[in-house]
């Protein structure tokens, strides 16, 4: 059974910086597509960051990019996103996924999901 479990969210005022982290277990992380996605309230859940190494792909949203850096430990099965310079507009739960193809860096392509982690960024 595979399971994803975010940790790492919490409360940051503008300019700070968060890891989040996501263990995953009944899968390995070495083939298959793994992301960061953020939802904010009354918003669409949005792709921030993506990688897919079969393919060679890495994403990162416009917005985030220079900010987030998305990496991933395979010997942990754990996956990374490094938050800094955060901003008022990064606020959102933020969301693991892993999928054995994920082709692109959106919601639809992501079969297996975390809970969720909450990250506010406020004065």
């Amino acid at each position: 059974q595979v399971q994803l479990v975010e940790s790492g969210g919490g409360s940051v005022q503008p300019g700070g910086s968060l890891r989040l982290s996501c263990a995953a277990s009944g899968l390995t992380l070495d083939y298959d597509a793994v992301g960061w996605f953020r939802q904010a309230p009354g918003k669409e859940r949005e792709g921030v960051a993506c990688i897919n190494n079969e393919i060679r792909f890495t994403f990162y949203d416009d917005p985030v990019k220079g900010r987030f850096t998305i990496s991933r430990d395979n010997a942990k099965s754990t996956l990374y996103l490094q938050m800094n310079n955060l901003k008022v507009e990064d606020t959102g739960t933020y969301y693991c996924a892993v999928d054995k193809v994920g082709l692109a860096c959106v919601a639809r392509e992501y079969g297996y999901w975390g809970q969720g982690t909450q990250v506010t960024v406020s004065s």
